[in-house]
């Protein structure tokens, strides 16, 4: 039962998602329903309908906009994230500025950065005052990360410190959202809240993770680009010290060789318990609830991040 409500809610998510990106500017409206219709995992939005159904919502149709605005902050940064990163592939599709151009797609992002403010609109001031701060926070994440990464200082409270940001932020907005709206106490606003913040810490991870030893046509996109880019879990290990072990063995290909030698290296086991941290941190924030198919759903999840290939 909640999993269909769960899934006619991202079906009303996805729908949105589409609506709001039509304007007469043909660029702008085609470059957003590409990045949109590229797919994605739709984690964050489920997210915040999970905790609205835990916290004991009922009308599912309460939170479509704000997991829709969610879902398409995460989309921007994404579109930005691969100008920065000069990648040319994002979930198996050509990425935005590949297609149109740099400057089109800064304008793209930014296009669909504006329509947060739109879907946001219905919603009381502390809502948007929650999702500022999030994105606040995401920028400020990116931005640390850039320069760590520059410096070539990258160690564990850097990252955690970034990742925090970067990504648990917009996690923990939408189960804190979703649990305000249906009108839930304060300890199970803070016990979902807690809940996604560690999931969002355990997804980054692991993501950094899938960087090294993942698969390209798998994940959909280039492996390597952070470690290349000295950024993620493997520059936090020993104050980079696998890294720099790595670079010092590069021969012919050196992205190549890095990555084989981090997985030599221990590297790689040693964020697998930093995720399993993170994870068990999420279910106990899970203990706080009632039992609910709600919250099973959000225990489950914790087991598909940790497991995910993609």
């Amino acid at each position: 039962m909640v999993n269909n409500i769960v899934q006619e809610g991202l079906e009303a998510v996805e729908k949105q998602l589409r609506d709001i990106v039509s304007s007469d500017v043909d660029v702008l409206q085609d470059a957003g329903l590409h990045i949109i219709q590229s797919g994605g995992k739709r984690l964050r939005p489920q997210l915040g309908i999970l905790a609205y159904l835990a916290a004991g919502g009922q009308d599912v149709q309460r939170v479509i906009p704000m997991s829709a605005a969610i879902e398409m902050v995460h989309t921007a940064t994404l579109v930005h994230d691969d100008i920065n990163d000069h990648s040319t592939t994002r979930r198996g599709q050509i990425t935005v500025h590949a297609r149109w151009g740099r400057t089109f797609a800064l304008l793209a992002g930014d296009y669909l950065f504006t329509k947060v403010y739109e879907m946001m609109a219905p919603y009381p001031s502390e809502y948007n005052v929650i999702m500022a701060t999030a994105t606040t926070k995401l920028v400020e994440g990116e931005t640390l990360q850039a320069a760590a990464a520059k410096a070539g200082d990258m160690d564990r409270e850097t990252y955690k410190t970034i990742i925090s940001r970067k990504t648990a932020s917009l996690f923990e907005a939408a189960a804190r959202m979703g649990a305000m709206l249906a009108d839930a106490d304060e300890d199970t606003i803070e016990a979902l809240a807690t809940y996604a913040y560690n999931l969002g810490l355990t997804f980054q991870i692991v993501d950094d993770i899938l960087d090294i030893i993942g698969d390209p046509e798998t994940l959909g996109k280039p492996v390597g680009t952070d470690i290349a880019q000295n950024r993620g879990v493997m520059a936090a290990q020993n104050g980079g010290l696998a890294v720099k072990e790595a670079v010092a063995e590069v021969e012919d290909d050196p992205i190549a060789r890095m990555m084989a030698n981090l997985r030599e290296s221990g590297a790689v086991e040693i964020a697998r318990m930093q995720a399993e941290e993170t994870a068990t941190r999420a279910r106990t924030a899970l203990t706080n609830l009632p039992p609910s198919p709600a919250r099973t759903e959000m225990e489950n999840l914790i087991e598909l991040v940790l497991d995910r290939q993609k």
